[in-house]
């Protein structure tokens, strides 16, 4: 089983940046894809950023050119690289692996296991 643990949040101002991190317990590879997803208080969980091991990577419109996705294969780490953080970005974020192999757009996929969630607030 799977098991992932994601650090990094904390306090930012606008325009700053933050790096979250990911450990997996397990390589990699044994993953479909791993996607960064986040939920800012009462609203839903959105999908964010995400990757697979074809070379395929998705970012939500409102964060593409601030984050990226990225990954340590040797450390079993996914990074996610934010910058020109907003106070929208405001949230907890989760990341995600999916372990069902599949042709669906990144977004879409299926995530079947879950971290405990690192929330970041951004002042204005």
């Amino acid at each position: 089983q799977v098991q992932l643990v994601e650090s990094g949040g904390g306090l930012v101002e606008a325009g700053g940046s933050l790096r979250l991190s990911c450990a997996s317990s397990r390589p990699l590879p044994v993953t479909d894809a791993m996607g960064w997803f986040r939920q800012a208080p009462g609203k839903g969980r959105e999908f964010i950023a995400g990757r697979d091991w074809s070379g395929n990577m998705d970012y939500r419109d409102s964060v593409k050119g601030r984050f990226t996705i990225s990954a340590n294969a040797a450390e079993n780490t996914v990074y996610l690289s934010m910058n020109d953080l907003k106070p929208d970005d405001t949230a907890d974020y989760y990341c995600a692996a999916s372990l069902v192999f599949s042709s669906l757009r990144l977004a879409e996929r299926p995530y079947n296991i879950w971290g405990q969630g690192t929330h970041v607030t951004v002042s204005a």
